[in-house]
């Protein structure tokens, strides 16, 4: 089951279940945020509690997708107070990720930091059931207010070396009344990322991550993960692909599996605040940064991943003339 959260010029905001081209508008909720807190309040699976809502209002897909009707597309999972949503992410986590942040900073010939957490990964990172395993790599890219919906741009800052698709799953939470994180889906994303930054020095890793970044267009409430889940990215320029490589995720690709990821993540109170949301990056597979894509302004980063619904694709913005930021006192 997949759902989108659509929104009108009048500020309207609708939840959709994506049947074929068309979409199940539901009733008695406006975002799947309140969604899922009603149906924890309900103490009703998720699914059940979708399938009692579908209305007899129903929108064409394919205009609202292409951006030809009144309707848009808005982020799948967002948060009513923007600054409760926490958006962060876990790196190394693929092979080809690995090998390219292993090139990024170190003699090839040596194994480098970043080799050396995939490899403990490999090692530690698929505990048995009911057992903890070993830590991974862990960034923060920023609050809900930096997520954008499939279509909208993602700029390059002018104070940045780049900017840079990066495709991947991302898991979608609420954290309930009794302080549980409860996964609501997951959903295609790109962590965009600022790979020039990241390569000047490895310290400046944390700054790199913190830019805008997409998910969507649809949340898969069911996805099966467990396995390898094959994918394509790909880069347009003046409407013909410029770059494409196919990419795979998926427990069976990782390095960790899923449940670890978790875990480390919630393991710290402070993400287990009850009402707060969660966006977590699994990590990439394959990166045209790592091809030796330099992306320029009006480019079209393209992510797709079979299961996760229509592709998510979003232009590159790019913007000129930093600015001293000053601060005043009081």
């Amino acid at each position: 089951m997949r759902l989108v959260q659509i929104g009108s010029g009048s500020s309207e905001t609708r939840v959709g279940v994506v049947d074929g081209d068309t979409l199940r508008l539901l009733g008695g909720v406006d975002s799947v945020y309140e969604l899922a807190l009603a149906a924890l309040a309900e103490e009703k699976p998720l699914r059940e509690f979708i399938e009692r809502q579908i209305s007899g209002e129903t929108v064409d897909y394919g205009p609202v997708y292409r951006d030809e009707s009144e309707w848009r597309l808005l982020p799948p999972f967002t948060h009513p107070e923007p600054a409760r949503c926490l958006v962060t992410g876990t790196g190394l986590t693929h092979k080809a990720s690995a090998d390219n942040r292993q090139a990024m900073h170190h003699n090839p010939a040596e194994v480098s930091d970043s080799m050396r957490m995939y490899l403990m990964g490999l090692e530690g990172g698929h505990p048995a059931t009911g057992e903890i395993g070993v830590s991974p790599e862990w960034f923060y890219k920023g609050c809900g207010t930096i997520l954008r919906a499939h279509g909208e741009p993602l700029v390059i800052p002018a104070f940045a070396g780049d900017g840079g698709e990066e495709p991947e799953i991302a898991g979608l939470y609420v954290i309930d009344a009794e302080g549980r994180p409860r996964r609501v889906g997951m959903a295609m994303a790109n962590e965009f990322s600022d790979h020039v930054l990241e390569k000047q020095n490895y310290l400046y890793l944390a700054h790199s991550k913190l830019r805008v970044c997409s998910i969507g267009p649809e949340l898969v409430v069911d996805p099966d993960f467990d396995g390898v889940v094959p994918g394509m990215v790909s880069i347009e320029r003046g409407g013909k692909v410029l770059w494409s490589q196919t990419i795979s995720t998926g427990e069976g690709k990782m390095s960790h599996t899923v449940g670890n990821l978790e875990h480390h993540h919630f393991k710290y109170e402070a993400h287990r605040r009850p009402g707060d949301a969660h966006i977590y990056f699994f990590g990439a597979d394959a990166f045209s940064f790592g091809a030796g894509i330099a992306l320029q302004d009006g480019d079209v980063m393209v992510v797709a991943f079979e299961g996760f619904g229509r592709a998510l694709r979003n232009p590159v913005k790019v913007e000129h003339g930093e600015k001293l930021v000053e601060v005043l006192p009081l």
